[in-house]
C-alpha cells in the first residue's frame, strides 16, 4: 500500500485567512483518507441553483446525494446529465478513469469555488465518496427540516481507496428483534462510515427471526419470543428481501446467519422432530449460551439445514451465508467436525460460500470459507493454520469490536463478559497484529458485531455502536499508517455535531473532548 500523505489543518492556511470558515475540513473526514490535502481558499457553497451532474450508470448515487441534501437547504438539488455544462454551479459525479490507485472502491474528491467533482472507477466508489463530501458541509446539512443558513463546503483534494475489502457490521435481531424499519435506520447510520456489509444474526435459542416457508412453525413459534420475555417477531420473505434491497441501494451487502448446531433452542422448541427424542423443548428467554444442539445423527437434520439454506440463499444476492458455529458446548468434538463436513458443502449447492464463527476452522472448511475470529485471546494456533491454509480471516475480538460491551462499570446497557471497552480501547488495535501467525494479507477485513440481550430500542443500538463503530470503520478503511488515537479523537469530537442533527443518541465519551 502506498504510503499516506496527509497535510493536516493549518498547513495550507487558516480560518482567519478565510471569512467562509467550515466546521470540518478534508483532514477532519472519518475514516482518515489516504491523502487529503486541504485548500480553504477554494471553498464551494451550495446555492439554490446548484445541480448534481451524473451521467446515467451514477445517477442512482447522484439522486441519492440530491435526497441528502434537499430537506435542510429546501433547495431543488437537481439530478442532471453530466454533460448539461451550462453555467450553474455543480456537483459533478463522474464514473470512470478515476485512476488505478482507487481501485474499485475508492474515489477522489476535488472541492473548488466553482464546484465539486467526484470522480471513482465503479458505483461504490462514488458512493463511498458521496459519505465524504457529506461531511464536509455544516452539521445542520442532516437535519430534516429548512435551515436558513449558508451551506460551505471545505476546499481540498482527497485521493482515497479502503485498506481492507470487507468491512462489517453486525445486528443481533434474534435475542431481542427489531423491526424492518429499525433496521433500515441502522443501515443508514453504517453507511456514513463506508462500512459495506451487514451480518443478521436471525437466528439463536431465544428467537428465529426469518420467515421459511417449507419449516413454518420456525417463524410461528420460534419467532414470538426474546431475552427477558419481551415482544418477538420475524421478518417475512418480502420484509427480508425489502431490507435486503434496501441494503444494496445503501452499497451494503446483507449476510445472514443461520447459527448451528447450537443455539438452536427456538428451531427445537418449534419442531420436536430436531432433537434426538423428538420432542419439543421449552422456549429460553435467559441469556445462557452452550446448552443447545441440533440432533446430529438425525437425517432430518440435514434436511433442516439444507431446506433452510436453500430458502435463504434465493433471498440473498451476496456470496456469503455465515453458518454460525460458535460455543456449541452441547455437541461432541466429533459430531461438531460431522455436522459441518455435511453442511458446508451445501451452500455451494446454491452458490453461496460460508462465513462462520472462527470455531469452524477445526473441520478445515474450504479455503473459499471466512472463518470471524471473535475471542479475546491474543493467540489461536487453529485459526493461525487456516489463514496459513489459505482461509482470509474477518477480524472481530470482542474486547475491542463487540459493541455490545460496556464502556464503563456503570453503563446501564451492555455486558461486560470479555471486559470494559472504552473508545479509545476499541480504536487502539490493529487486526494484522492482533493475533500472531494472521497477517495482514490473510485477512479479509473487519467486523463490528453488536449482541442484543440488552437492546430494545433504536435509541440502545445508537447508544452502544456509537461512537465506536466509527472507530472500527476507520481500522478497517483506513491505511495502518494513519492510526493514532490523539488525531483520531479530535476528529472524532467534530462529528459529534453530525450524530445530534441526526438525532443519533451516542455516548459522550469521557476520552473525547466533545465541544
Amino acid at each position: 500500500m502506498a504510503l499516506t500523505t496527509l497535510v493536516m489543518p493549518g498547513s495550507a492556511g487558516n480560518a482567519a485567512d478565510n471569512p467562509q470558515a467550515t466546521e470540518r475540513g478534508v483532514t477532519d473526514i472519518v475514516p482518515v483518507p489516504v491523502e487529503a490535502r486541504p485548500d480553504p481558499g477554494s471553498n464551494f457553497t451550495l446555492t439554490a441553483e446548484t445541480v448534481i451532474r451524473a451521467e446515467h450508470q451514477a445517477k442512482d448515487v447522484g439522486n441519492y446525494l440530491a435526497g441528502l441534501l434537499r430537506p435542510a437547504t429546501g433547495f431543488p438539488v437537481p439530478v442532471v446529465d453530466r454533460y448539461d455544462l451550462g453555467k450553474k454551479s455543480a456537483i459533478t459525479l463522474e464514473l470512470g478513469d478515476a485512476g488505478s490507485r482507487v481501485g474499485d472502491q475508492g474515489y477522489q474528491l476535488h472541492v473548488t469555488k466553482n464546484g465539486v467533482k467526484l470522480k471513482a472507477n465503479t458505483t461504490d466508489g462514488l458512493f463511498g465518496g458521496v459519505q465524504s463530501l457529506r461531511q464536509l458541509f455544516p452539521a445542520d446539512i442532516n437535519k430534516t427540516t429548512v435551515q436558513k443558513r449558508d451551506w460551505t463546503v471545505s476546499g481540498g483534494k482527497v485521493l482515497d481507496y479502503p485498506r481492507f475489502r470487507q468491512r462489517g457490521a453486525m445486528l443481533d435481531v434474534a435475542r431481542h428483534f427489531f423491526k424492518p424499519d429499525q433496521v433500515k435506520r441502522y443501515i443508514d447510520q453504517i453507511a456514513q462510515y463506508k462500512i459495506n456489509t451487514l451480518h443478521l444474526h436471525l437466528t439463536d435459542d431465544q428467537g428465529w427471526r426469518i420467515e421459511i416457508k417449507s419449516w413454518p412453525r420456525l417463524a410461528e413459534i420460534g419467532g414470538q419470543t426474546a431475552v427477558g420475555g419481551d415482544p418477538g417477531g420475524y421478518y417475512t420473505q418480502e420484509q427480508y428481501k425489502d431490507i435486503v434491497n434496501y441494503a444494496a441501494s445503501r452499497h451494503i451487502t446483507v449476510i445472514p446467519e443461520i447459527d448451528m448446531p447450537g443455539h438452536t433452542n427456538a428451531a427445537q422448541a418449534s419442531y420436536g422432530e430436531l432433537n434426538c427424542d423428538g420432542k419439543p423443548v421449552p422456549p429460553r428467554t435467559d441469556i445462557e449460551v452452550g446448552y443447545s444442539s441440533l440432533c446430529i445423527g438425525l437425517p432430518i437434520t440435514y434436511k433442516f439445514v439444507e431446506d433452510v439454506i436453500r430458502e435463504v440463499a434465493a433471498m440473498t444476492p451476496g456470496k456469503y451465508i455465515h453458518i454460525g458455529g460458535d460455543e456449541a458446548h452441547a455437541t461432541s468434538d466429533a459430531d461438531y467436525k460431522t455436522f459441518f463436513d455435511k453442511v458446508t458443502p451445501m451452500l455451494a449447492t446454491y452458490d453461496k460460500k460460508a462465513q462462520g464463527w472462527h470455531n469452524i476452522v477445526v473441520t478445515n472448511p474450504p479455503t473459499s470459507a471466512v472463518p470471524q475470529y471473535w475471542d479475546p485471546a491474543r493467540s489461536n494456533a487453529d485459526v493461525a493454520a487456516a489463514a496459513k491454509r489459505g482461509n482470509k480471516i474477518l477480524m472481530s475480538p470482542a474486547n475491542k469490536a463487540y459493541l455490545d460491551m460496556k464502556y464503563n462499570k456503570d453503563t446501564k446497557l451492555g455486558l461486560q463478559w470479555a471486559g470494559l471497552v472504552e473508545v479509545k480501547d476499541s480504536y487502539d488495535w490493529d487486526p494484522a497484529t492482533f493475533l500472531p501467525g494472521v497477517t495482514e494479507n490473510q485477512l479479509a477485513g473487519v467486523e463490528a458485531p453488536l449482541w442484543s440481550e440488552t437492546l430494545r430500542t433504536s435509541a440502545d443500538i445508537e447508544y452502544m455502536a456509537f461512537p465506536r463503530l466509527s472507530g472500527i470503520a476507520e481500522i478497517g478503511w483506513s491505511p495502518a499508517a494513519t492510526h493514532n488515537w490523539d488525531k483520531y479523537r479530535a476528529r472524532l469530537a467534530k462529528q459529534g455535531p453530525i450524530w445530534t442533527a441526526q438525532g443519533i443518541n451516542f455516548y459522550r465519551s469521557p476520552q473525547v473532548d466533545w465541544k
